[in-house]
């Protein structure tokens, strides 16, 4: 790979012209070897000590981003694995690169799919940070050819990014003002609604000596205010990167049309899963709109207004009459690993019917679910089969959550145990959490416990994983906690639950843990500093459809500590959810 002639304390940035696999590895070993401290010297030549100090105090250098090219999207995860890069969420659409692509371009956004991906790097320092792959697949033969060679030669959307710590207004624009003040120079930006997240971009001076001509500020949350000072301080006074939103003044009223219109996309989510559109649709490939109106009984003309809309929200692209799945789209197909189908049913059916009498929550205190159907969820579905699996195929539909829960120390130590340890699952549904524990580690046993239609499912899970031999079920509710365990899990329970039944299901637990057990918990946490978070949406879904609640750490903390064990740890998982550590105090 060339790179551009450097001075000789200058780092290697983007390459010009390079392959994308090149240029992915180039990215990954730069987010190795810098830290913020380092690298903003290098951006902005001169930074004195206090300013410095006031950027370092309020950033951090959070990730290298590149646009790639795969033809396809296994290709795109063959390069990602060859430079040791692996993406743990699904990707997500880009909603600001495209619209920069699409003005840059002349070319009408909707037929940009552009994607966003953000594989773990690990830093010298030991620091997390990431390589932000923007993906725009462009297959061969595609008329999108001249697009790809013009980005890959001059790497337009190659990019340094800071995430803002504390993402405020007034601190915003006063990061802004010191970048301009150092001659950083305004370059576009956007929100992209499907992450919540604000992007200011800047051109840094000519004098840089990192080899990336443009910083990314990413403020989590809607700074849309800040976004139109920013985009009407673009080069020559024009109005960089704006959209074809209006002015300035029109974008509250924008921003509640979007938020208001979030409803239809749950059901056109969830329409799309019940027509079975995604199954109709080979992955990988493409099909003509009226043969997929033919395979699933739909008008073909009301299908294409829906494929419309569903290529908006990124989880179909069209190419002339012919549609193909996004990745994201893709997973909604029912054969699909780990397949969310069962979610959108879900979230588009009994849960969206409460979320209906969302105010009857707050206005009285009552759940939702239980005004609209008369009695808990719990009940009502278990009254119903069809419901109940299709709850407990919905709760597997996020088990990729569960990734990194088997290599916790607790389970590892749990297996080395001479004569082999035991792992209790306490309420533990079907069975995808402990399955994946004893699949990781062949010397432990399992015993799960739960209700009886659940105990079927979960011995299907386990003889799908070849565990069946090593675990045993029992029926019963959470008093009945089977005691001498080695590592007891609690994975998405104590938030269907008020803190008065919480207590009490930890009590059980702590009443059968011998002295030496762990305790593992799965929830959501919600940030202490308020900062964006899936905890905090399903906080509002706990609420109005079970009666429960997301919390806080040093709320779980004070929990625990009610029924005699001590939060050790909380580690971040896939899906913004957490695994809590908690033992009972070590006694003098």
């Amino acid at each position: 790979m060339t790179t551009p002639a450097m001075t000789a304390t200058a780092t290697v940035g983007p390459a010009t012209g390079a392959d994308d696999s090149a240029c992915l590895r180039a990215a990954a070993d730069f987010v190795r070897r810098h830290d913020t401290a380092t690298l903003l010297p290098l951006l902005l030549p001169g930074l004195d000590g206090p300013q410095l100090h006031a950027l370092t105090r309020h950033l951090s250098f959070a990730h290298a981003a590149l646009l790639v090219f795969p033809p396809d999207p296994a290709t795109l995860r063959a390069d990602l694995a060859a430079c040791g890069l692996t993406a743990d969420t699904p990707p997500l659409p880009s909603s600001v690169v495209r619209d920069r692509l699409a003005a840059r371009h002349r070319r009408d956004a909707a037929g940009l799919d552009v994607s966003i991906l953000r594989p773990g790097v690990r830093a010298a320092d030991g620091t997390r940070r990431a390589v932000e792959v923007f993906a725009l697949t462009v297959p061969p033969g595609s008329d999108l050819w001249p697009v790809a060679e013009h980005e890959r030669a001059h790497q337009h959307e190659a990019h340094l990014a800071f995430e803002v710590l504390r993402p405020e207004p007034l601190l915003l624009r006063g990061l802004c003002a010191l970048l301009a003040d150092r001659g950083a120079v305004p370059d576009g930006g956007g929100y992209n609604p499907h992450e919540n997240g604000t992007v200011l971009y800047f051109t840094v001076p000519a004098a840089s000596l990192a080899g990336y001509r443009r910083v990314e500020l990413y403020a989590p949350g809607d700074h849309r205010d800040v976004l139109a000072g920013h985009l009407a301080d673009g080069p020559a006074g024009r109005p960089a990167g704006r959209s074809s939103t209006g002015t300035p003044a029109d974008q509250p009223a924008e921003t509640l049309l979007r938020l208001l219109t979030g409803a239809w996309a749950t059901q056109a989510l969830a329409a799309c899963a019940r027509l079975r559109l995604p199954d109709a649709v080979p992955p990988g490939e493409s099909v003509d709109r009226a043969a997929l109106a033919h395979r699933t009984g739909t008008d073909p003309r009301a299908l294409a207004t829906l494929l419309r809309y569903l290529a908006m929200l990124g989880v179909v692209t069209a190419e002339g009459e012919r549609v193909r799945l996004t990745e994201v789209g893709a997973l909604l197909r029912e054969d699909a690993p780990a397949s969310m189908r069962p979610l959108a049913l879900m979230y588009g059916g009994p849960f969206y019917r409460s979320f209906g009498a969302l105010d009857h929550t707050v206005r009285t205190g009552e759940t939702a679910f239980d005004h609209l159907f008369g009695e808990n969820h719990f009940d009502h579905f278990a009254r119903d089969p069809e419901l109940a699996d299709l709850f407990d195929r919905s709760m597997a539909a996020s088990t990729r959550m569960f990734d990194p829960v088997p290599g916790h120390p607790a389970l590892v130590a749990a297996a080395a145990r001479p004569d082999g340890g035991t792992v209790v699952d306490v309420a533990g549904g079907n069975g995808e959490l402990l399955a994946r524990v004893l699949t990781a580690h062949p010397g432990l046993r399992g015993v799960l416990l739960e209700r009886p239609h659940a105990v079927e499912a979960a011995r299907r899970t386990m003889a799908e994983a070849g565990c069946a031999d090593r675990c045993t079920y029992r029926v019963g509710d959470f008093a009945d906690v089977p005691a001498e365990g080695d590592v007891y899990l609690l994975s998405r329970v104590l938030h269907d639950w008020d803190d008065d039944r919480c207590r009490a299901i930890l009590r059980h637990c702590e009443r059968a843990m011998p002295a030496h057990a762990d305790l593992l918990i799965v929830e959501r946490l919600l940030p202490a500093d308020g900062s964006a978070s899936l905890a905090t949406a399903w906080d509002v879904h706990m609420m109005c459809n079970v009666g429960g609640r997301e919390r806080r750490a040093d709320h779980y903390a004070d929990l625990l500590a009610a029924a005699g064990l001590d939060l050790l740890a909380h580690t971040p998982l896939p899906l913004d959810a957490a695994l809590l550590h908690a033992r009972r105090p070590e006694r003098p």
